[in-house]
């Protein structure tokens, strides 16, 4: 059973690209077709968000009886954004609006929750209301963090931001303050609170089964900046007091205390992770007063990094990690039997992983995919014991070739071995090829082998594309860690660049033809790359790059989190070394920047410093700025027109 048709499928996702935009510049700019997925809790309905326009978005709601699709609610993505949508009954939906907002402190992200039904009707704001008294106002509409599997009435637990109110001159003005706990109903609106706000609250974690368990507190120093720990509490079953679980530094690759992420009811422990002997390993710590504590699962070769669950109580079924490709360790011993059926059944599609599951359980979404495959979404029925397809993720690549990823080492200066994935155009004999180094974002992020629409694209146009796990990246260890990306940028950079000497020696790369690309934390080790050595790369492409430390850091100073950006990036001689705009005398190669102006992760006015000051110098910069896109640029129409002008600078650039 396919519930769609390719022609329409394809024709809401494709961009309506410039006419000088070349072919595979529009189908792999076509966002996803399938930007989230949900099933029912009868497993008879599923809904999905799927691309319209440039950048909007619909929902739609698909019987499975039927398989007719029916689209029930949209959004513009100008500025609202779909992000996710559930089902809170049979017949409702609640669903995630993201969307970013100009201020005085420059782009803020906004969020709210909102409810409607399958048939279109009885839409809703769910998240609560600020009073018109408020002293403030509320950025973030709450997350949902327990659907309450047991209840089948639509009522979920639910965060919320208290705001107090004015009070002069009313006895009427609330003075609750904080980050508290609603159980609400997702179609009446009615709503009561089961957590009081607490001021420096910043975390709930629920059993699956309607009661909190966990609470996380961020406190803050006299100056309102967060202090850079999380304290967490616990409560034992059938308790309403809070008890000591733990705390820890809030920074990525620190390692230092156990960090929880989920409840077991039935097993009364929370699984969460923690440090072991320089790898994040998965914990589960008792919840009955004695906090007795168990290794879960470890690995001395990569960390443990994400949990798996599964169904509407997110009951925790397994964990994953990533080798050279991602695995995953099942603990329930039925879906680590289907999953190794599963595997069977779709031979050329190693990556599976379960979506979303029908109540009982007996209904899965699962995704499969490759390295040669975008992927698609699949129903299964334990039951009938039957595989149907539902939707590809990008059939606007279903007769494009796409080239096998290769995981690769290459030795760094010091010796130390950089894994990576090598991806060469299909067809190619690998030898004296323009090639392109693609850093990863984060700085605490990583590649993984698996479809790459940037890689993809590039290897389609005739590239080699090699993506280095430099050391910075996450996933290998505290050591490989390092200090992170900036505090120990040369590393960093170094293993980059060392990408692309290697990829020269092995004869893959024509040295007058090699250049590197990068988005965000890859866009700044692109444009460093040159502070090290000015004349390795020979065309340089930044994406929302980081061009300036000490920018960066001020950009967090209107933010409670200012002091945990601060330490991130650390104070030094590092900071102007390690910031591109502070060095432009050494890059030698043209540049080309692309940016929103609604970024909030890097604000655009690093490209646009980082711009100035190239062209002051004599150099050769361009930079494409976008108007109301963030970080992202998730706009099909966008993304083509970059794609198209990233390989005609890269050519020119190469003269090739």
């Amino acid at each position: 059973m396919i519930i769609w048709t390719l022609a329409a499928l394809a024709g809401a996702a494709m961009p309506q690209a410039a006419p000088a935009a070349n072919e595979a510049a529009i189908r792999f700019g076509a966002r996803e077709a399938v930007q989230q997925i949900s099933l029912s809790p009868d497993g008879s309905h599923i809904a999905y968000i799927q691309p319209t326009t440039a950048r909007g978005a619909a929902l739609y709601v698909v019987d499975l009886a039927t398989g007719t699709p029916k689209p029930i609610l949209t959004s513009s993505g100008d500025p609202d954004r779909l992000s996710y949508c559930r089902w809170s009954t049979n017949t409702r939906l609640v669903c995630g609006i993201y969307m970013i907002l100009p201020s005085e402190v420059g782009a803020l992200g906004f969020t709210r929750v909102i409810g409607i039904d399958s048939d279109s009707k009885n839409l809703k704001i769910v998240s609560a209301r600020d009073s018109q008294n408020a002293l403030g106002f509320t950025t973030g509409g709450g997350s949902i963090i327990d659907w309450l599997s047991d209840s089948d009435d639509g009522t979920v637990l639910m965060t919320r931001t208290y705001i107090p109110e004015v009070s002069t001159g009313t006895h009427l003005g609330s003075v609750q303050e904080g980050f508290g706990v609603d159980r609400v109903d997702t179609g009446s609106l009615k709503r009561r609170t089961v957590e009081s706000p607490k001021l420096d609250a910043a975390e709930y974690i629920s059993d699956g089964h309607g009661t909190v368990r966990i609470m996380g507190i961020r406190p803050k120093a006299g100056d309102g900046y967060d202090k850079g720990r999380v304290n967490y509490f616990y409560r034992k079953p059938d308790s309403r007091d809070w008890a000591p679980l733990g705390s820890i530094t809030d920074s990525p690759g620190t390692g230092d205390g156990f960090d929880p992420y989920a409840v077991d009811r039935d097993r009364n422990l929370a699984y969460g992770f923690d440090d072991k002997d320089g790898h994040t390993a998965l914990y589960s710590i008792a919840l009955d007063g004695s906090l007795k504590r168990d290794l879960v699962l470890a690995r001395p070769d990569a960390d443990i990094d994400s949990l798996v669950q599964i169904g509407r109580q997110r009951r925790v079924v397994g964990a994953s990690y990533a080798t050279e490709r991602r695995q995953v360790e099942f603990f329930d011993p039925e879906l680590r039997k289907l999953s190794a059926a599963l595997s069977k059944a779709l031979p050329g599609l190693p990556l599976v992983s379960f979506v979303d599951a029908s109540t009982d359980e007996n209904r899965l979404i699962l995704f499969a995919g490759s390295d040669v495959d975008p992927g698609h979404y699949y129903l299964f029925d334990k039951k009938a014991r039957k595989l149907d397809e539902l939707l590809p993720t990008r059939p606007q690549l279903a007769k494009t070739v796409l080239a096998p990823v290769k995981p690769v080492s290459f030795p760094a200066a010091d010796g130390t071995q950089i894994p990576g994935y090598l991806t060469l155009p299909p067809g190619s004999d690998g030898k004296n090829l323009p090639a392109i180094v693609m850093p990863h974002g984060g700085p605490g992020d990583r590649d993984e082998w698996g479809f790459d629409w940037l890689a993809q694209y590039f290897a389609n146009r005739g590239y080699a594309v090699l993506q280095p796990n430099f050391r910075g990246s996450t996933g290998y260890g505290s050591a490989w860690f390092q200090q992170n990306g900036f505090k120990s940028w040369k590393i960093a950079v170094g293993d980059v660049n060392d990408g692309g000497r290697w990829l020269v020696k092995q004869g893959i790369a024509d040295p007058a033809r090699l250049g590197i690309v990068g988005w965000s934390y890859g866009g700044y080790a692109a444009l460093q790359s040159a502070v090290l050595d000015p004349t390795l790369f020979k065309a340089i492409v930044a994406v929302a790059p980081v061009t300036d430390l000490e920018t960066l850091r001020s950009e967090s100073e209107n933010f409670t989190n200012y002091r945990r950006v601060d330490a991130f990036i650390g104070r030094g001689p590092h900071v102007r070394e390690g910031s591109p705009a502070q060095n432009v005398g050494r890059i030698v190669a043209p540049v080309l920047m692309f940016h929103g102006d609604r970024d909030q992760n890097v604000g655009i006015r690093e490209s646009r410093m980082m711009a100035s000051r190239l062209k002051d110098a004599g150099k050769q910069a361009e930079l494409v700025e976008f108007h109301n896109l963030d970080h992202y640029l998730d706009d099909s129409t966008i993304r083509t027109g970059m794609l198209d002008k990233m390989d005609a600078f890269l050519r020119a650039s190469m003269k090739f």
